[in-house]
């Protein structure tokens, strides 16, 4: 979501008068690649760009062959294929060994319906947000390079895919349905008529910080850079001006804080009794991640307590529970710590398990 910001402020701050832009979008990847379907890089006339399709490798390439398609106000899709022999391909000898598509799409600044004000209308959004982008179209009424939003429970009979003929609207809404389940973008032809890309943009990452100690700035920097919300549950009169700066909210103690599926509380009062008050309303709040800085001694004392007050804990809840808060990297310094705490809220929401990536069978990400 960081990227997609990234390219929303540079999309305000252009003089559509003055510079013409493109957007490039990896709509699929096969094998290995250092960018996954889904990323993007908005492209100006001028060479300038913001965001990426790769690590630097393919950028140069996309800028030239963009510009091509701003000059003729064409859609394309262009292959890079960074396992051949071929010396004529872009990408060749870079090791990745793998086929990525991108899609290369001029922006019409008039359109208020073009990608980026889709994408400007998901960027507050706290649930999955399906897109789908036209790839390829012989159908009237439906544009390559167009983009939909197609929000949960709506119909493609109604609205501007409402011109797709039936066996492919009713083929398309089975796979959006699928692709929303499974929480995985993908690819779908139909035939030589029409192929769209299916997205599945996950929000940014919540995470609410219970302190108000001088170990938030670490956590609130690193959380900022990533691209993540975050909150702080302090003494408002107590917040200092870097505070409000990298605090996207500050919430006094005893607020009741929202919280959802994308949400992460991390306890880091370092006073006890407000980490173990901070605790119960934690797991009785059903938030997925509750992250605990201190010993697990300390631990077990609050719940102890909590539960000769009557409190009865699931095993649920406290699977949900992570302390100490962390992966074991051997932190010690107040950046570190953040490191490893923030590095453990990515694993537990990607579903992994923090192993050297070594030490993982199989791939890094899963082959299409």
């Amino acid at each position: 979501m960081k990227e997609i910001k990234d390219i929303i402020a540079a999309w305000r701050k252009l003089d559509g008068e003055t510079h013409k832009v493109a957007l490039a979008t990896v709509i699929q990847v096969e094998g290995s690649s250092y960018r996954r379907a889904g990323a993007r890089m908005l492209i100006r006339d001028d060479g300038l760009w913001t965001g990426g399709i790769s690590g630097g490798c393919l950028e140069g390439d996309a800028l030239r062959k963009a510009n091509h398609c701003m000059a003729r106000s064409k859609v394309e899709v262009v292959r890079y294929d960074t396992s051949t022999e071929d010396e004529e391909q872009i990408g060749v000898g870079l090791g990745c060994e793998g086929v990525i598509d991108v899609l290369l799409a001029p922006i019409d600044p008039a359109d208020e319906q073009n990608p980026i004000r889709i994408l400007e209308s998901c960027v507050s959004s706290r649930h999955p947000n399906i897109l789908l982008t036209v790839i390829r179209s012989n159908i009237e009424g439906i544009r390559a390079g167009s983009m939909y939003k197609y929000g949960e429970g709506e119909a493609l009979s109604v609205g501007p895919l409402s011109h797709l003929p039936k066996g492919i609207r009713e083929a398309l809404e089975a796979d959006t349905a699928h692709a929303r389940e499974a929480g995985k973008s993908q690819v779908k032809e139909y035939g030589e008529a029409f192929s769209v890309f299916i997205e599945v943009l996950q929000p940014a990452m919540r995470v609410v910080l219970f302190g108000s100690n001088y170990d938030l700035y670490p956590l609130l920097r690193m959380g900022r850079e990533l691209g993540w919300e975050m909150d702080v549950v302090m003494n408002p009169a107590r917040a200092s001006g870097a505070i409000r700066e990298l605090a996207r909210e500050i919430y006094p103690k005893g607020a009741e804080i929202p919280w959802d599926d994308y949400t992460a509380f991390v306890l880091m009062a370092h006073d006890y009794k407000t980490d173990r008050d901070n605790l119960l309303m934690a797991l009785q709040s059903g938030v997925p991640y509750i992250g605990m800085l201190g010993p697990v001694k300390r631990r077990n004392k609050s719940l102890d307590e909590l539960r000769a007050a009557g409190h009865v804990f699931s095993e649920e809840a406290l699977g949900r529970l992570y302390n100490p808060v962390g992966l074991d990297i051997g932190a010690l310094t107040p950046e570190e710590i953040a490191l490893s705490i923030l590095a453990e809220i990515k694993a537990h929401f990607a579903g992994r398990r923090g192993l050297f990536l070594r030490e993982r069978a199989g791939y890094i990400h899963e082959r299409s």
